[in-house]
């Protein structure tokens, strides 16, 4: 621990990690969240880049834990289930089986998102593999309280993954989602535009469930306040993570920060005091201060 220094400006010596005031603690934390990489922080705050790595695996354990033990018995009635791509070290193609052995290559996040709350249920990192699916909705089931409609996209996992950890109590429909390329625009513009979703189609898998709430639309919402708040989904850039461990890390800061901190713009107030898991807001310095229990 003592091994790890900071550089303070103001007194232009060396500092030892574990000196750093909570007000500088709370300042690298609140920059995370917002979307600032390592080197940006670094910059803004004086702190070396590996004490602000430290920090966030120390807050990012604490974040796993926390949410584990809170978010639970939630008492949803419709939940939306996606996965978004980002890559650690290398992209999938570009990555050797060395590397791959130590989590480099495509990383692919689950998530589930309580459609009325906005409260994030549950995520999982891992591939885009049937074991993935089985342990994230399982960990998704756990976490309900009463029967949920369910809609996830077409992705084949889901299928016996959901009725896996449901037992078929579930109401479970799949939206199948069809992309064609974009009208009147060229190669190059394709490159960086999403592709165009030319139609759906509602494919009813389990149950009974109502067609007026078979939608995606708030996760898939949701992926886009993923990528702004953690620059290591930002596409086209050198701010991916390098290490598997550390991206994990910021997942669940990101989400505890989300749940627990973040004002909902429609909501006004953060998913946590709408799904009834708390009463009050939750401050960046009490995120911090997670690490001291």
């Amino acid at each position: 621990m003592n091994k790890m220094l900071d550089w303070s400006s103001k007194d232009r010596i060396f500092i030892p990690m574990n000196k750093l005031p909570l007000s500088t603690r709370t300042q690298i934390v609140t920059l995370l969240v917002e979307g600032n990489s390592i080197r940006a922080i670094s910059r803004i705050t004086g702190a070396s880049k590996n004490t602000i790595t430290k920090l966030l695996v120390e807050v990012g354990i604490a974040c796993q834990e926390f949410h584990n033990n809170h978010v639970v018995n939630v008492a949803s009635k419709r939940i939306q289930c996606d996965e978004i791509w980002s890559f650690v070290g290398s992209k999938e193609k570009n990555t050797s089986e060395e590397n791959k052995e130590l989590g480099h290559g495509d990383v692919w996040t689950w998530t589930a998102i309580d459609a009325d709350s906005k409260l994030i249920v549950s995520y999982f990192v891992g591939n885009h593999s049937a074991d993935s699916a089985y342990t994230f909705m399982n960990d998704v089931a756990s976490r309900l309280k009463i029967r949920v409609q369910l809609t996830s996209d077409g992705h084949k996992a889901y299928l016996e993954a959901v009725e896996d950890a449901f037992s078929g109590k579930v109401d479970y429909v799949q939206l199948v989602k069809m992309y064609g390329a974009p009208t009147g625009e060229s190669t190059t513009e394709r490159k960086y535009s999403p592709q165009e979703c030319t139609g759906a189609k509602k494919v009813k898998q389990l149950g009974n469930p109502d067609k007026k709430h078979i939608l995606t639309s708030h996760l898939e919402r949701q992926n886009l306040t993923m990528r702004m708040h953690m620059r290591r989904f930002t596409r086209l850039t050198n701010a991916f993570s390098k290490k598997i461990e550390n991206h994990c890390y910021a997942i669940a800061l990101h989400f505890v920060y989300y749940n627990f901190a973040k004002i909902h713009q429609t909501l006004r107030v953060t998913p946590a005091m709408e799904a009834g898991l708390t009463k009050d807001i939750m401050s960046i310095e009490e995120i911090v201060l997670l690490t001291d229990k």
